[in-house]
Formats: structure tokens, C-alpha cells, sequence
């Protein structure tokens, strides 16, 4: 037996031919209200309109995806890939083994365009033994699903139970091109896989169909339309919420014993609140925990004194996330030399944010952010003697300045916090920016305590600001430049939000 297999096994109960018929009784009559068609929707049907004209002819298959088995019979919470959720408008934790088909209308060289149709579990009737005996699914354990009608409605496009999904993809296989998107559901593409393999194509073949098809949704996402960029401006606005709470706990951290977990609880609770959660795990590194760049473990104390660095963003439900970083006094109050390497990393930033324009290349912005830093540790007599600015910045026989600045700067953001990670490094690293490209912006300067090569005054210091920004027609728009950005600015935003 399947550890599948076994699982499902465990969840079984117990029960009798009396006992079925009995939780069929009386019953109120379900709603017959149905939703009404989301915003969400409407964008993600004018998104495969653009993957219908690239693909013409091809059956398209974007699984949302499968429960995942946290600990024996209990699963994680599902959040969709987010290719799917981009396509269907579907976010949060819904529909977990939906799949999305985009059947085609008519061949490879006509311009017939596809029908969508969503493969999904749909509500169970309350005479079956799924709606009462099964843990994972059934509406007593986990709640209504939708029936196919109401799924119709919201999204507006066909609805169909999952089980006539492997017909629907293996008919005609072999005549007609079948991409799949491999990574969103492991099990359903080695079955589909199968079934692909009995039409005579090749792993081979086959990997390299459904890598193209990886690319093209990954890649759609990466100019974004004004429905979304009012979604990334809500997520920045929710996670200055979680923000702000933070900075009311800053004054009982000391006393509270790991205070890294207590921060990362909170901005937690706040994102759970604003939207569905986090976008990615929060970052809560104090003092010398700050220059370990994805410290997620937040087991540390925070000591009066010290620099917290904060890397956090609310994820919505429409899955649209914010990332933003400050870094800020515990005690309220910058020491010297802490504010000398915030102000170096605010310089450097807003080199970086005004490189943001159509025209500039991706690569350009960090160009602009990494030379402040550069000109910094320079003047503070870190670069070995005799190297200039210009010699560290040599890619070929420098960079002596990524001991204490290793990351890039920028990335793009969505969906994902690193969004369209699978477009080719032409249409990421050196593409041309354009209008309605959200990036980060986050350059940091990270002394680590045991790093000899710096003055003891600088151990221990860890700084990043990060901010999200849109580029615009005439350069960009910050979507959190409303937020403090100087020593000055952030001292005064402490005070101001606990009330000093």
C-alpha cells in the first residue's frame, strides 16, 4: 500500500447502512444565489486571450496543484501555483487539484483561439459519503465547495468535475500538442506524462514542450496591467500595517525573550488580517542576525541597542504580494555609526530608484545603487589600498565591495515574490525596462561581528531598505515612497506611531 494510499486509509471511519441514511435527513435547501463574476476573472480571461494567440492549436494544462501532507493526516494550507491563479483569478486557498484546460478551437495555423474549462472537485451531495466520512474534502470537515455553476459564474468559463480531466487531456493525444505546466502537481504529470508517453512523444520532447509553455506564463507576468498594479499598491499599503505594529511592540522587546519571533508573530497576525497571509517567510533579524541575508530561523533575542531588520510583505488573496524592508532602532534612536550605514544604504537606494525609467536596462539599477555603495566603503578605507572606486566595480578583476553588499539589488514582483523567474536572462537581467514593470529596490551594507577587515565600531551592523516600485511612462512611481527612508524620517515615524 501507498503512503498515499495509507493516508487515505487512515481518514476512513467507521459507519453504517442506518447512519448514511441519517445525515442525508433534513437538510435546509442549499442557496441557489450564485457569485457574480469577479475583476479577477475578467483580467485573468484577457491573460489567456495573449497565451491563446501564442499558442494556437495546443491543448494547454495549468494544474493549481494538490494538498501537501504536513504531518500524518494533517495538510498544509493551500495556496495555488501561481500560474494557474493568474490565469483563473482564483487565489487564496482555493480548489486545490483544480486544473485549468485551454482547449484549442482549431489547428496550429488558424486563429480559432481555445475554450477554457475548469477541472475541479465540485461541491459533493449530502448523500455521499464524501460530504460526511472525508477529512480532507468533505463539506463537515473543510467546508462547502462550489458546484460547477457557481464556479461558472465566478470565473466565467466551463466547469467539470476533475474526474473526466485524464480523457479530456489524453484524447486525440497524438495528433494534438499537450503542454503542461510540470511543477504545479508532481503526481498528475507523471500521469499525464503516461499518457502522452502512450501517444509516442518522448520525456524529452516533452519536457522541452511543456519548458516553453513554463516560460511564456512566467514571462506574461512580467508587465502588469492597472487592476494589478492597484493589487500591489493595496499590499503595500496592508503590510505597512504589520509594519506599524511592530514598531508599537519595539520598547517590550528586550524584556520579552526572543524577540525575533515575537516581531515575526506579529507582522504574521497583521498579514493574515490584511490579506491571506505572508508573501514569503518574513526576514525579523536583529543586531548581528541582520547580515545573515535570509535569516527566516527568527529564534534571537532583540536588545535594546541593536538594529532590527525587518523583510517582510502581505501577500492578498488575490496572491499579489508587497516586499518591503526597513531597518529600524529598537531604542527609537540611531547610534552614530548605525545611522552612518543607514544613510550610506538610503543614498544608495535612491541612486537605484532614480534609475527606474523606460530606457534603462534592469541591470542599470544596480549599477546606480552598487557605485554608492562602492564610493562608501571606499571613503570609510574598506577596499584593499590602492583600489579605487572604479577598480572594485570591475566585473572581471574587482568586486571587493560583495564582502559587504553580496545580493543584486532589484527582482521582479507579483504573484511571486520573485517573479517571472523563468523568463531568460535577456528579458530579465538585460532587458529594456518598461511601463508597468513592478521591481524591488533594496541595496544593503552587511558587517558581520566577526568580519576583521572592517573597524570594531562597524561590527555587527547590518542595513537594507527595500521599496517597491512601478516604472511609468515618463520614469517610476514608488509604491511605498510614502514610507520613511532617512535616519530622520524613520526616527521620527517611531515616535510618531508609539506616540512619543
Amino acid at each position: 500500500m501507498s503512503e498515499e494510499q495509507q493516508q487515505a486509509d487512515n481518514r476512513k471511519r467507521p459507519t453504517t447502512d442506518e447512519f448514511r441514511a441519517f445525515v442525508a435527513e433534513d437538510w435546509a435547501p442549499r442557496s441557489d444565489q450564485r457569485p457574480t463574476l469577479t475583476e479577477a476573472a475578467e483580467r485573468a480571461a484577457e491573460r489567456r486571450a495573449a497565451v491563446s494567440t501564442a499558442h494556437q492549436g495546443e491543448r494547454l494544462v495549468i494544474p493549481a496543484g494538490g494538498l501537501k501532507v504536513r504531518s500524518n493526516d494533517c495538510d498544509y494550507v493551500f495556496r495555488p501555483h501561481s500560474a494557474f491563479a493568474h490565469l483563473t483569478g482564483l487565489g487564496a486557498d482555493r480548489e486545490p487539484d483544480a486544473v485549468l484546460v485551454m482547449e484549442p478551437l482549431g489547428g496550429p495555423d488558424e486563429q480559432a483561439g481555445h475554450e477554457a474549462s475548469l477541472y475541479f472537485r465540485p461541491l459533493a451531495p449530502r448523500d455521499s459519503e464524501e460530504f460526511f466520512g472525508d477529512a480532507r474534502y468533505g463539506e463537515f470537515w473543510v467546508g462547502a465547495r462550489p458546484s460547477i455553476e457557481d464556479i461558472e459564474a465566478e470565473l466565467g468559463l466551463v466547469g467539470r468535475h476533475v474526474d473526466q480531466l485524464e480523457d479530456a487531456v489524453g484524447k486525440d493525444a497524438g495528433q494534438v500538442t499537450v503542454r503542461l505546466v510540470r511543477d504545479a502537481d508532481r503526481d498528475l504529470t507523471a500521469r499525464l506524462d503516461t499518457v502522452r508517453g502512450q501517444a509516442g512523444a518522448d520525456a524529452e520532447t516533452l519536457a522541452e514542450a511543456d519548458a516553453a509553455l513554463a516560460h511564456d506564463l512566467s514571462h506574461l507576468r512580467m508587465i502588469k496591467d492597472d487592476w494589478e498594479l492597484d493589487q500591489m499598491q493595496q499590499a503595500v499599503d496592508a503590510t505597512r500595517v504589520g509594519f506599524e505594529a511592530v514598531i508599537r511592540e519595539l520598547p517590550d522587546l528586550p524584556e520579552r525573550g526572543r524577540g525575533e519571533r515575537w516581531v515575526e508573530g506579529t507582522f504574521g497576525l497583521h498579514a493574515r488580517h490584511q490579506g491571506n497571509g505572508v508573501g514569503y517567510d518574513s526576514i525579523c533579524a536583529s543586531g548581528d542576525h541582520a547580515n545573515t541575508l535570509h535569516w527566516i530561523k527568527n529564534d534571537g533575542e532583540v536588545k535594546d541597542g541593536d538594529l532590527i531588520l525587518l523583510d517582510a510583505g502581505v501577500e492578498l488573496d488575490s496572491l499579489f504580494t508587497a516586499d518591503i524592508t526597513r531597518t529600524l532602532p529598537v531604542s527609537g534612536t540611531f547610534s552614530p555609526t548605525q545611522r552612518e550605514v543607514h544613510e550610506a544604504v538610503a543614498a544608495a537606494q535612491a541612486a537605484g530608484i532614480a534609475a527606474v525609467k523606460p530606457g534603462n536596462k534592469f541591470s542599470d539599477v544596480h549599477a546606480a545603487a552598487i557605485r554608492v555603495v562602492a564610493e562608501h566603503l571606499h571613503a570609510w578605507g574598506l577596499l584593499p589600498e590602492g583600489v579605487s572606486v572604479e577598480d572594485t566595480l570591475d566585473t572581471e578583476h574587482g568586486q571587493y565591495h560583495r564582502r559587504w553588499m553580496v545580493h543584486g539589488t532589484s527582482h521582479h514582483l507579483g504573484i511571486d515574490v520573485h517573479d517571472c523567474a523563468l523568463a531568460t536572462r535577456e528579458e530579465y537581467m538585460d532587458a529594456e525596462l518598461q511601463p508597468g514593470m513592478v521591481l524591488t529596490v533594496e541595496p544593503g551594507i552587511y558587517f558581520k561581528a566577526d568580519d576583521l577587515k572592517v573597524p570594531e565600531r562597524f561590527r555587527g551592523i547590518g542595513v537594507r531598505l527595500e521599496d517597491d516600485v512601478v516604472v511609468t511612462e515618463d520614469g517610476c512611481r514608488n509604491l511605498s515612497g510614502d514610507w520613511p527612508h532617512t535616519a530622520d524620517e524613520v526616527e521620527a515615524w517611531i515616535a510618531d506611531v508609539q506616540g512619543r
